[in-house]
């Protein structure tokens, strides 16, 4: 992602503006789609997660790599040789946010810049709140400041639950929060979001290989992951090509190793995630061919 991050004051209905130099200014963008005013609400605390549901499932957005790319990582290629591996797989967009819109609602919004946009409440976030679901997203380098003013490494263009409605809920946590939450009441869907270094978005792969070994070693010991629950990992796209082809991984504890040449996209990732905690899909995760071949 090409976005920045920053603070933003209450926007109003009023049309969008570009910031010309992302990594430098602030993030903003002015309210979209009909919303006449949103106070912006802080996140990062919130409070214990509600009793989970008994498959927990979670997923890890890594940043702006091709697969080839992305296996460069020696732990990565060790779960790609070990697990599910949907090399068949493609982003819907470039640059990033329309993909994190992707992956959490089945649209893009129209979105084709890396600004922030307030979008009306909405997302797999709302849905499972509205279900009843527990659910957390936990953010690496959320501070005090919240999900829009946190700074560097930390991105708001990476939390796309900031988006719908204009702030975030509680349910958006720093990523220090998970340990816990992994020892103790773990969500039935936990979102988990790397900072701009450990995504590879702005470091090397290296960085982030190292930090997924730490992050999946901690979810893979878990009772949450041990006892029927699934992690996927994707990177929100690749490294800037049309053909937009993007590293999945799909571990389960079968550890069975299987790749998978059907045509996936994050549509078919929001399906697959609807369907295992058990609520409809959204937008275009509807007419997406969930990853059936590889979800044991």
């Amino acid at each position: 992602m090409a976005g920045t991050r920053g603070g933003l004051s209450r926007v109003r209905h009023a049309p969008a503006r570009s910031t010309p130099d992302r990594t430098a200014r602030r993030f903003r963008s002015l309210a979209i789609y009909g919303l006449l005013a949103v106070t912006l609400a802080g996140c990062g605390g919130g409070g214990t997660p509600a009793p989970a549901a008994l498959r927990h499932v979670f997923l890890v957005v890594m940043e702006n790599q091709s697969p080839a790319e992305a296996l460069v990582g020696p732990f990565t290629a060790s779960l790609a040789a070990t697990y599910g591996v949907a090399d068949n797989y493609r982003a819907v967009a470039h640059p990033s946010v329309p993909n994190y819109l992707a992956l959490t609602s089945g649209s893009t919004w129209g979105v084709s810049d890396d600004n922030y946009h307030v979008l009306p409440p909405a997302g797999i976030g709302e849905q499972l709140t509205a279900a009843g679901i527990s659910w957390r997203a936990y953010m690496e380098g959320l501070g005090a400041e919240g999900c829009l003013d946190s700074p560097l490494p930390y991105d708001p263009g990476h939390n796309p639950f900031a988006f719908y409605g204009g702030g975030g809920p509680a349910n958006v946590v720093p990523l220090t929060s998970l340990a816990a939450d992994l020892a103790g009441s773990t969500p039935a869907f936990s979102w988990i979001t790397p900072d701009r270094c450990h995504d590879e978005h702005d470091c090397p792969v290296s960085s982030g290989d190292a930090w997924l070994s730490q992050e999946v070693g901690a979810i893979t010991q878990s009772a949450a992951w041990r006892q029927g629950g699934v992690l996927f990992i994707t990177w929100d796209e690749d490294d800037g090509s049309a053909d937009n082809r993007v590293l999945t991984l799909v571990i389960s504890p079968a550890a069975v190793h299987r790749v998978s040449e059907r045509a996936y996209t994050h549509y078919s990732l929001l399906a697959t995630i609807e369907d295992l905690l058990g609520v409809p899909r959204l937008g275009l995760a509807a007419q997406a061919s969930a990853m059936s071949d590889l979800v044991t």
